[in-house]
């Protein structure tokens, strides 16, 4: 018997018995959204790349492929995974990948993993396997559904397989710190992002702007001599403690990740702050004020505030949504998994 039907017969019986199912690969990210519950269904025997081809930058894999696999073979042809997911571990997989919807230091120049979903397909309710998109950009007639599967923590169904556009690797990277505080470096990042410089990803921490430029070398070179700063020499570990958030300031609980425009000013919350993307990802440790005050100071700049690493999570971990957009969310639930049986309480 084949994963797939494996697959099918677990989902209609538990849609039958009204039975809870806990969709997951390796388990790296089970500590993000809601807590895990439900009888686990274990992706990582669907696995294997299907097809690679560099020419196309494309890539499509089975859901539980794991992702170290992905980015060793996409790096022989000197390609990546742009959006540069989180790895959360050797565990990792590429339908946990999609389905956490993370990414990491690249991601405000190059795009969300949603950017680069070319196709899905998603086991529903029903055990029906549904196709979505497909290996090319432009096939996409009516709603993306499987954009609308990163990020969705498996709450729609198991998704069990993903194209993926890649793309190729820069030719020079070169990483320059700037000693700043808060304010004058969100000054400085907005001053940047209205300017034609190869700004890959950026990082503000402790009164140190930290950005990294990619491109061809004639092009970084001419950025260097503009930005000024102080190059850093073996740049790599820094953005790969970031990208896999093994930095030392990931590491105490509670974590906030607030999401606000890049231009919002300076937030008066307390704690340590961590700002990413050029200052629309901001990362918050704070073990004082409420999850309503720090909701309410960030929506008011225009932004949410998501309680992304707690022992305790009863405050919800995400930030509530407007009641028309919590309606479509409940609509499409109901489209994919009418008994809800898919990864329950996960999205709260």
């Amino acid at each position: 018997m084949s994963a797939i039907d494996i697959f099918r017969d677990r989902i209609q019986s538990a849609t039958a018995g009204g039975t809870p199912l806990r969709i997951a690969g390796g388990g790296t990210k089970d500590w993000y959204g809601g807590v895990p519950a439900g009888e686990l269904l274990d992706t990582r025997m669907h696995c294997g790349v299907v097809d690679y081809e560099p020419t196309e930058l494309v890539i499509t894999a089975r859901c539980g492929t794991p992702l170290a696999e992905i980015e060793a073979l996409l790096a022989g042809e000197r390609q990546m995974l742009a959006f540069e997911p989180p790895r959360c571990g050797p565990g990792s997989t590429i339908g946990g990948v999609v389905a956490a919807g993370l990414s990491g230091p690249r991601r405000a120049t190059a795009g969300a993993v949603r950017d680069f979903m070319l196709g899905a397909q998603l086991m529903d309710g029903k055990g029906e396997l549904l196709n979505f998109g497909g290996q090319v950009m432009k096939n996409v007639a009516g709603y993306d559904v499987s954009r609308l599967l990163a990020g969705s923590l498996g709450t729609l169904g198991l998704i069990a397989q993903v194209s993926l556009k890649v793309l190729p690797v820069p030719l020079i990277e070169t990483t320059l710190r700037f000693e700043l505080d808060e304010i004058a470096a969100l000054r400085r990042l907005n001053e940047w992002g209205g300017q034609p410089l190869p700004l890959s990803a950026s990082c503000w921490h402790d009164g140190v702007l930290t950005v990294r430029l990619s491109g061809a070398q004639a092009a970084v070179d001419a950025a260097t001599r503009r930005m000024g700063g102080e190059p850093v020499a073996a740049a790599a570990d820094f953005w790969n403690g970031l990208r896999d958030q093994s930095h030392a300031f990931f590491d105490t609980a509670p974590l906030w990740r607030l999401s606000l425009p890049s231009a919002a000013s300076a937030q008066v919350l307390g704690g340590e702050q961590l700002i990413e993307w050029g200052g629309a990802q901001r990362w918050l440790r704070n073990s004082r004020a409420t999850a309503q005050d720090i909701r309410r100071t960030v929506a008011a700049a225009g932004g949410h505030a998501t309680l992304y690493r707690a022992t305790d999570k009863s405050a919800g971990a995400f930030h509530p949504l407007a009641p028309a957009v919590a309606r479509i969310h409940e609509r499409l639930k109901a489209s994919f998994d009418p008994a809800g049986i898919f990864n329950p309480a996960r999205m709260t």
